[in-house]
């Protein structure tokens, strides 16, 4: 390609970039033929199906849409922009199968009687124990908690539940953990 095609190409995804930032829907019909190829391709790669490849084609191209106010054309291309959000997109789905994989593991187990499971007063007793723990938490650090362990969300939901960045997110959760933890261990040396 000759340099004076290269910098024409470069020119017209600037065009999309600027065009799609400003909400034109001609802009997203642009890049959905022009990259929605690359979009497959690398989730078929990843997921190795092509009925969930397709859905990840499409939940890219309506969180670009969603999103476009975060595209940046000084930081990146717009196909370097879907790759990020494709990235993200099948890192949800392979999260959602490895938590449908442990409910299904789950169901399993609980089908079968479990000789060692505990009286129900002490697993009373631990819920009880664990929700004070998680209380003296304070917020957000518990419902962080509460949202990535309980209701089984991604870091990257939690944080737009709660309105927070990711990395605020990511950082209550692991030093509400470590807190946890560490109340839990002095309750039960405690009661030992």
């Amino acid at each position: 390609m000759s340099v004076d095609a290269e910098t024409g190409a470069e020119a017209q995804v600037d065009d999309v970039a600027a065009r799609l930032v400003a909400g034109s829907r001609e802009a997203l019909e642009e890049a959905w033929a022009r990259w929605s190829g690359l979009v497959h391709t690398l989730a078929v790669r990843s997921l190795g199906n092509h009925h969930d490849a397709e859905d990840v084609t499409q939940q890219v191209f309506v969180a670009a849409w969603r999103g476009r106010h975060t595209l940046d054309p000084a930081r990146g291309s717009v196909p370097g922009w879907l790759v990020g959000i494709t990235r993200h997109k099948i890192a949800d789905l392979h999260a959602q199968r490895a938590r449908q994989a442990r409910d299904a593991e789950a169901a399993a187990r609980e089908s079968l009687p479990d000789t060692h499971a505990p009286p129900p007063e002490e697993r009373l007793a631990a819920r009880l124990l664990l929700a004070d723990a998680l209380d003296r938490l304070g917020e957000p650090r518990a419902s962080a908690i509460r949202l990535a362990l309980v209701d089984e969300l991604t870091h990257e939901e939690v944080a737009q539940r709660l309105g927070l960045p990711l990395g605020t997110v990511k950082s209550h959760i692991r030093r509400g953990l470590t807190t946890l933890r560490r109340h839990l261990e002095e309750v039960t040396d405690d009661h030992a």
